[in-house]
Formats: structure tokens, C-alpha cells, sequence
């Protein structure tokens, strides 16, 4: 038999005993740091990879620096192609045609399809935005029979590569009709040519990009333009062509291209989308993602501290009571540190090294929402910097928790300073409260001292964090569950669209249609919003009438001030004010094409989602205001609010049939809520998940502190056993230890995570914006208190039958 201080060592020769005595608690050891590490693993992960994507994406497509709008027919590209400041351009049609396999029943096939702004030279997906190839191959320019789709056509589908559909184009008639607003019925009345395209490749850059909440698309090859320019243009050739633009000086060279544009072409109402501009909006909306996993990741980290922790210090204060022993023969206080770690170590290297493995896979998953449609590489992932740094690390936090928590155990066993007291016990004593109730109270708040010392501040503060992080993930999650469920928190306060027309020409009667509305008892509100393109302090704009029309207007949704009223008033969205660094009551320069003005800045606030504009970065003006900025108008809008409560599809059957009665084009329909209710609804979940690690940190908190003071002061509970304290009366000691837990949990944890919860969601709602309203989680808020005392109870139980059990003589004898 080996000895102590033999060849192998005091610290190998109990690694072994150890190993095989305990090999199962090493292995629940091991997958517990697997489990979490893996979690705080891949989550970090999918942080970084979703705050990255559009970078990555951007450094491999040649991405657009602007898209040029003119929306007029026979532009001459030619000339903005030869202009210095342009590296290179590609034009598209701002037209559509149908495919007959998935045009869905009832619906416009033209409009419905997904087969929109197809490109129209050869410079498409080759010298600008040349997209990522996922599968396939790309299309060939030169054939008319070739298409590439992106993955959720894919996924909305069922087509994909080698697949073949039937494109069905309108006659140069039929699609005068549709620019002029009409509507096609069934893809069987298209009267143009027919003919089959092969799917050939699935892709990806961040213009020909999936957009959340919206179908996929099909990208035809230049060629469909090309040879059928009329059945895409129109017989006059009224469609517009409008192109994309790489610029030789990136997107710095914006403000220089702007000047030179108007100089070349004679206009300044040219609309000029900044990509840059969009693309921060896009990494803003990216990084809540990236976020919120990691706040995640954070939790997951937390709950892993100290649930690993206390079976890391559970297992190494055990073994170094029973190598106490072994200081008799030789083992030293070095060594037997060293004998004390050693097992987690090993179990925490095993358990790291299944972690990174979980984390690879897990990867697929990742990166959630928004960030997802612009990931150029989906799929498996390895992170080398997270997954590396967390193998290594992992096995070092072990490490310090096994070598602190033995350090702490010696301390505690030599410990001759008397024991803190509680007053809160003590109050219960003066009070000749039942003894159950006070000892179990002094078990929750006082530690003790000697071999009987349990710490009880990580259990109080387990549990306070617990309830605190529980209460404010539920707080958190109402506001998004709110926001993703109200499209008003971002400005859009109508249930109703029509569009009425563009570039100056109407598609229906505008008059006609207002007397349609105002008789309809249901309508409370309508705005009749030309809106056009203006300079706002250097950069271009969009800007919405705000006009009842004879009536009263819908509401507007404002973080400041208050809506415009006279013709030299504007009101801006928080993304314009913040680029312009401007506060409510500051003057504006507006550049309209009727000329210049000053006006002034009285609210701050959201506007309809348009073609060319978001919800935050346009404004509003009075119709006043803007017949002195403009003359006719870039789209011509009706936004209608309605009664609350009222049924909106019967609504809107009823205005479509009493416009028609009226001989007027029924052009309302349903707005599409904007992007951003489904990015916030993307990481709904997550809050939920953040909610249930935290109460898992809560429930091992209290959990380890129960069966820890039930082991580390038997001799107490004998003691009072021997005075006349009963079995029921050892198992209340224990219940009542776990409610005054649980009590200051709630006492402490309910006001702070509601305080916490509103400020997160605070911060949120300035970040992407939306409109805060104090959320307030009265389900979570009311089921707290009762789930806590709950689950503090069951987690009494095997400890409170543990204590009961004691057998007293055993017990003070081994004492």
C-alpha cells in the first residue's frame, strides 16, 4: 500500500480514493459546469456575432453607399454613371411582375409576389451590393431563364434551388394601368408574356436583404428587363428606374455627390438615401439584440456562480473535514488545499471542454432576429476568442471558488469572535414568540461561529438578487410584450392606409374619398399627408402634412413639445433632432423646392413609416408649411384612425363598398405595423429565460443554505431536542428558516426589480426609440409573493425531514 509522502505524492494518493469514492458527484459536477458554461458560452457568442454581422456582411459585398431616387422616367444614368464621385452604380425598375406559383388567392399578383424593383443592367449584384451566395450559384446576366431568391422566399415557399416557376409579366397596357394605381385581380387576366426560371442560387447582402416581418424575394436576371422593357415600364414608359450607387470616397462622399447631382440634373428634390444613415439604424436595432443576449449571458454567468459555487464549496469543505485525519500522518495545510481542489478541477476541465462543444452547436441558432437576415455566414460557428478564453477561464474560476471556499472553512473553524446577532430574532424572543419560529429565524440571519458557523449573507443576498432579477426581467418583458403588441408606441396611431398616389399624379379621387371617411360613423380621425423630400439641416428629410383634412387629425406620437400649428412650425423625429442636435423651441433650415426657410421646432416625435422614411427620422408640417416648401408632392397618404373597439376588416369591407357606390378607387387597406414591433418581438422570450436563471440562482441559494445549516448545526437542534423540542417542531425550525429568507427576498427584491425593471425599459425605449410608457408586470407582481413562500417551503422539506430524523444520542456523542 502507498503511504502519505510516498512516491506519488499525499495529493495524488487522494485524488485517487477521491475519484473512485466520489466519482458521481464529480460527474453531476462536470455537467453542471457543462450546462452553464455552455449557456454563458454560446450566448456571448451570439452577442458578438449579431453586433457584428453587418460589418462582416459589408466587408464582402461591396455594399451601396446611396440609392438614388429620381422617380422619373427616362433618367439619364449615364451621366450620373460618368460623374467622378461614382465608383460604380446598378439600376432597378421600379415596377414588378408575377409568378404564377405563388401568387397567393385573392391577392394582387403583381404587387404580391415578392418580384419587385427588378434589376435592369448588368452591373446588378456584380459591381454594387454583390451579395453572399448561401447556396447555388449566382444567376447569369446574360440569360432570362436563371433567378436568385433569398431564404425566406425560401422558407415561405418551399422553393428553392433547381426549382423552376412561371414568371407572368402585364401586357405595356395592363402596366400603364397599374402605375396609374389599378389593380390586377388574378394573375390569369396578366396579358404579357409568359415564361419558366430556374432558381439557382439563394443570397444575402444588406440591400438584398430579408426585411423582418415581410416575404421573401425573387431576383431575376437584368434580362427580364431587358427584353421586355415595356411590360415592365409601360407602354409610355411612365415606371421609373432609380439605382444604387457605390461612390469612390464610401459614404463620406455623400454630401459632395448631393451638390453634384443637383448641378448635374437641374434638381434638388432628388432623394439621396444615405445608406450609412440606414445602416446605423440597422446596427442600433442589431446591438439591442446583441444586448439583450448579453444581459443573458450575464444571468446565465450569475445563476452559474453561484449554483456551481455552492456545490464547488460544498465539495471542498467536505473533503477537508476528512482529510483532517490525515494531518496526523504527514499531509500538510499546502497539501491538503491542493488535495481539496483537485477534484473540481478536473471535473471543471471536463465539464469546460463539453461546454465548448454544446456552445458550437448551439451556434447554429444564433444570431437571433433582425441580426439573423443579415448574417453572411448562418449556420455552426466557432467563436475562437469566447470559446477559448472560456475554457480557460472556467477551470480558473473553479479553482479560486474550491481554493476561497477552503480558505473560508479553516477561517470559520478557528473562528473565536463572538457570533453576530440578529434583532429581528431577538425582537421574536422578547415577544415569546413559539421556538420554532426563533431558532428558525436565527439559523436564516445569524451564522453562527465555530464548526456550527454557516455564512447566511450568500443566502440573503441569493435571495434578494433572486426576486430582484426575477421582478425586474417580468417588469422588462412587459414592456416589450406592450411595445411589440402596440404599433402606437412607434407613432403609427391609424388602423387604416390609403395611398393616393405619387410623383404628382392621384390614383383615385382624394375629395371623394375624404366624404366616404367623414360619413362613416367609426372614423374618429384622418390625415391627409402629402409628404416630399426636403433639406433639414444638410440632409435630406421626409416631410408629412399634418392635415385634418376639415376634421380633426389622428394623434400624434411626441416625446416633446407639441404638434405644428402655424406654416413656420416643424416637428422633427428623435433620430432628425438628435443628428441636427436640436431641442424644442431651436430654429431649423428647411430647404424645400419652392426655396429655403427658417422654421421652428416645436415637438419632437414619431411619423408614419413611408417608402423612403422611417418612423424616427422624418417630420411633420402644416399643410400651410408645406405648399411654402413644395410644389405637388413625392406620395400622397390618407392615415385613418378609428373608434376603439371597432372591427376593422367589417370597417374597411364597408368604406371599400361605399367608396366604390361613389364610383371612387377603394385604395384603403391595412398599414403594415412597422419593422420594429418585430425586432422587439424577437427577444420576447428572452426576458422570460432571464427570469427563470435568476430564480434557479435564488432556489440554489436558499436550497444549499438549508441543507448546509440543517448538516452544520444538528448539534443545536439536538440540543433544544434533549430541552423538550418535538419532531414537528425540528421540521418547523427548518420552514421557518426558508420563509425569512424568502420574506427579505420580497421585502427588499419586489420594489427594487420594479425600480430596476422601468429603468432598463427606459433606456431601451430612448435607444431604438419608441414611445415609454411605465410597464407593469400585475401578473408576475401578484404570483411573486406566493411562488417564493412556495417553492422556499418545498425547498424545507427533505432538510425539515433531515432535522426531524436526527438521531440526538449520535448526534451529541460525535460532538
Amino acid at each position: 500500500m502507498t503511504t502519505v509522502g510516498g512516491e506519488m505524492g499525499a495529493v495524488s494518493v487522494w485524488l485517487r480514493l477521491d475519484l473512485r469514492r466520489r466519482r458521481r458527484s464529480l460527474l453531476v459536477l462536470s455537467l453542471l459546469v457543462a450546462f452553464s458554461g455552455a449557456t454563458v458560452l454560446a450566448t456571448t457568442a451570439g452577442a458578438r456575432r449579431a453586433d457584428s454581422a453587418i460589418s462582416r456582411m459589408g466587408a464582402r459585398t461591396l455594399p451601396l453607399d446611396v440609392a438614388v431616387l429620381p422617380n422619373e422616367p427616362g433618367f439619364d444614368w449615364d451621366a450620373v454613371r460618368a460623374m467622378p464621385q461614382v465608383a460604380a452604380l446598378s439600376t432597378f425598375a421600379v415596377s414588378g411582375f408575377a409568378l404564377e406559383e405563388t401568387v397567393r388567392a385573392g391577392a394582387d399578383p403583381i404587387g404580391d409576389t415578392g418580384v419587385f424593383l427588378p434589376g435592369a443592367d448588368d452591373d446588378v449584384m456584380r459591381t454594387v451590393e454583390r451579395p453572399v451566395v448561401l447556396e447555388g450559384r449566382m444567376f447569369d446576366p446574360d440569360r432570362i431563364d436563371e433567378a436568385v431568391v433569398s431564404s425566406r422566399f425560401v422558407a415561405d415557399t418551399g422553393l428553392g434551388v433547381g426549382d423552376t416557376v412561371t414568371a407572368a409579366l402585364a401586357s405595356p397596357e395592363q402596366m400603364d394601368g397599374v402605375l396609374d394605381g389599378e389593380v390586377v385581380d388574378d394573375v390569369d387576366e396578366l396579358a404579357g408574356p409568359r415564361f419558366p426560371i430556374t432558381i439557382v442560387g439563394v443570397v444575402r447582402s444588406l440591400w438584398y436583404a430579408d426585411a423582418a416581418g415581410a416575404r421573401g424575394s425573387f431576383f431575376p436576371s437584368p434580362q427580364v428587363v431587358q427584353t421586355y422593357p415595356a411590360n415592365l415600364l409601360g407602354a409610355s414608359g411612365t415606371a421609373s428606374v432609380n439605382a444604387l450607387v457605390r461612390l469612390r470616397a464610401g459614404a463620406a462622399g455623400t454630401p459632395e455627390f448631393q451638390e453634384a447631382l443637383a448641378a448635374l440634373t437641374g434638381r434638388t428634390d432628388i432623394e439621396v438615401l444615405d445608406w450609412a444613415d440606414r445602416q446605423a439604424a440597422d446596427q442600433r436595432r442589431n446591438s439591442f439584440e446583441a444586448g439583450s443576449l448579453g444581459a443573458f449571458a450575464l444571468a446565465a454567468l450569475l445563476a452559474a456562480l453561484v449554483l456551481v459555487g455552492s456545490s464547488v464549496a460544498r465539495y471542498t469543505a467536505s473533503a477537508l473535514t476528512e482529510m483532517r485525519t490525515l494531518g496526523a500522518v504527514g499531509m500538510t495545510r499546502t497539501q491538503s488545499l491542493q488535495a481539496a481542489v483537485a477534484g473540481p478541477v478536473i471535473a471543471a476541465v471536463a465539464g469546460a471542454s463539453l461546454a465548448v462543444l454544446l456552445a458550437v452547436g448551439a451556434s447554429r441558432w444564433f444570431p437571433l432576429g433582425s441580426a439573423a437576415l443579415v448574417e453572411p455566414d448562418p449556420g455552426v460557428a466557432v467563436d475562437r476568442l469566447v470559446l477559448g478564453g472560456g475554457w480557460v477561464l472556467i477551470p480558473v474560476l473553479v479553482v479560486a471558488g474550491a481554493a476561497g471556499s477552503a480558505l473560508v472553512a479553516r477561517r470559520a473553524a478557528r473562528e473565536t469572535v463572538p457570533p453576530r446577532r440578529s434583532s429581528l430574532a431577538a425582537l421574536a424572543a422578547r415577544l415569546g414568540w413559539p421556538v420554532p419560529v426563533v431558532v428558525g429565524a436565527r439559523f436564516a440571519l445569524e451564522p453562527g461561529r465555530g464548526r456550527s458557523a454557516v455564512p447566511v449573507r450568500p443566502a440573503l443576498i441569493g435571495s434578494v438578487v433572486g426576486i430582484t432579477g426575477v421582478v425586474a426581467a417580468f417588469t422588462f418583458g412587459s414592456g416589450v410584450a406592450d411595445a411589440a403588441g402596440n404599433p402606437a408606441r412607434f407613432g403609427q396611431t391609424f388602423a387604416l392606409q390609403g395611398f393616393l398616389g405619387s410623383d404628382d399624379r392621384e390614383f383615385t379621387d382624394p375629395d371623394g374619398l375624404l366624404q366616404v371617411l367623414r360619413a362613416d360613423p367609426a372614423v374618429t380621425a384622418v390625415d391627409d399627408a402629402r409628404s416630399a423630400v426636403a433639406g433639414v439641416g444638410g440632409a435630406q428629410t421626409t416631410l408629412y402634412t399634418y392635415d385634418g383634412a376639415g376634421g380633426p387629425p389622428v394623434d400624434m406620437v411626441l416625446s416633446a413639445g407639441r404638434p405644428p400649428e402655424a406654416a413656420d412650425e416643424v416637428v422633427l423625429g428623435p433620430e432628425t433632432a438628435d443628428r441636427l442636435d436640436v431641442t424644442v423651441g431651436g430654429p431649423v433650415q428647411v430647404d424645400g423646392t419652392s426655396g429655403s426657410r427658417p422654421l421652428t421646432l416645436v415637438g419632437i416625435g414619431f411619423t408614419p413609416e413611408g417608402p423612403h422614411n422611417g418612423y424616427a427620422d422624418a417630420g411633420w408640417v402644416t399643410a400651410a408649411g408645406y405648399d411654402t416648401l413644395f410644389e405637388g408632392f413625392t406620395f400622397h397618404f390618407l392615415f385613418v384612425a378609428l373608434r376603439p373597439g371597432s372591427d376593422t376588416a367589417a370597417v374597411l369591407a364597408r368604406l371599400g363598398q361605399a367608396a366604390a357606390d361613389e364610383g371612387v378607387a377603394p385604395v384603403l387597406g391595412l398599414p403594415e405595423p412597422p419593422h420594429q414591433i418585430e425586432d422587439i418581438g424577437q427577444v420576447r422570450a428572452l426576458p422570460v429565460f432571464l427570469a427563470g436563471f435568476l430564480a434557479l440562482l435564488a432556489i440554489g441559494a436558499v436550497g444549499h443554505a438549508l441543507a448546509t445549516a440543517v448538516r452544520r448545526r444538528r448539534h443545536d437542534i439536538a440540543v433544544l431536542r434533549t430541552l423538550g423540542m418535538t419532531r414537528r417542531q425540528s421540521r418547523r425550525v427548518v420552514v421557518v428558516q426558508a420563509t425569512v429568507l424568502a420574506g427579505v427576498g420580497l421585502v427588499i427584491g419586489v420594489p427594487l426589480g420594479l425600480a430596476l425593471g422601468r429603468v432598463l425599459w427606459q433606456v431601451v425605449a430612448d435607444y431604438t426609440p419608441l414611445q415609454y410608457v411605465p410597464p407593469f408586470a400585475l401578473v408576475a407582481l401578484a404570483l411573486i409573493g406566493p411562488a417564493a413562500l412556495l417553492i422556499a417551503n418545498l425547498l424545507a422539506a427533505w432538510p425539515g425531514r433531515t432535522a426531524a430524523r436526527l438521531r440526538v444520542g449520535t448526534v451529541l456523542r460525535a460532538e
